[in-house]
């Protein structure tokens, strides 16, 4: 929808551009990369002219900054939330693996263009996603090691680098499995590279 004119007669920006802009970029970038995409190729996907794309992002470098840093806040914000809100650590950590899946099934294009594309960062933008994305690791490293106390910080480090890593490996392999089977699958996957079973927490949307 292009911006449109109120009844008071003032013309107004379309609040949902933004959204559609990241979304239109996040789909071609995963696809064919980024140095592949011009600014008028995300325009014309998100249904608006090349020069709109340029009202909200100076260019194509911002966007992209924008689309990481909108993955690693939805990661970040979500796993500090169900630390909060969760008082045992083994619902806790469940809780972050099936969320970390929930966000590789339904937002695959964004994560996608995180692995590939954070090296086309500049280098103050990508060593601030870096440092998001340790804070996020230690989430899960802050509840793990109370229930692996056989380990240390390296071991649980690198188990939860394996865990996430396997769920992310749908980012690149299409698998023609159900989404509930392949939840399924990478649920019990991620438990067993961090050794510990699955918990029975509660549903994950409910944090």
């Amino acid at each position: 929808m292009a911006s449109g004119t109120s009844a008071d007669g003032v013309r107004r920006r379309d609040p949902d551009r933004r959204r559609r802009i990241l979304a239109a970029a996040a789909d071609l970038v995963s696809r064919r990369g980024f140095h592949a995409v011009a600014m008028d190729e995300i325009g014309a996907e998100a249904g608006i002219v090349g020069s709109g794309v340029y009202r909200h992002f100076a260019s194509k470098n911002d966007l992209l900054v924008a689309l990481l840093d909108q993955a690693m806040q939805r990661l970040q914000n979500r796993a500090t939330t169900i630390v909060a809100q969760t008082d045992d650590d083994h619902d806790a950590l469940s809780l972050l693996v099936r969320d970390h899946i929930r966000v590789a099934l339904h937002d695959r294009d964004i994560l996608a263009v995180y692995h590939r594309e954070a090296h086309s960062l500049p280098d103050a933008d990508r060593r601030r996603l870096r440092r998001e994305q340790r804070h996020y690791i230690e989430e899960w490293v802050g509840v793990l090691g109370p229930l692996r106390p056989d380990l240390g910080d390296g071991e649980l480090r690198l188990l939860v680098h394996a865990a996430i890593g396997a769920v992310q490996a749908t980012l690149f392999y299409r698998s023609g499995l159900t989404e509930q089977r392949l939840a399924e699958l990478l649920d019990v996957t991620a438990h067993a590279c961090l050794g510990v079973p699955p918990s029975s927490a509660p549903d994950v949307n409910r944090i």
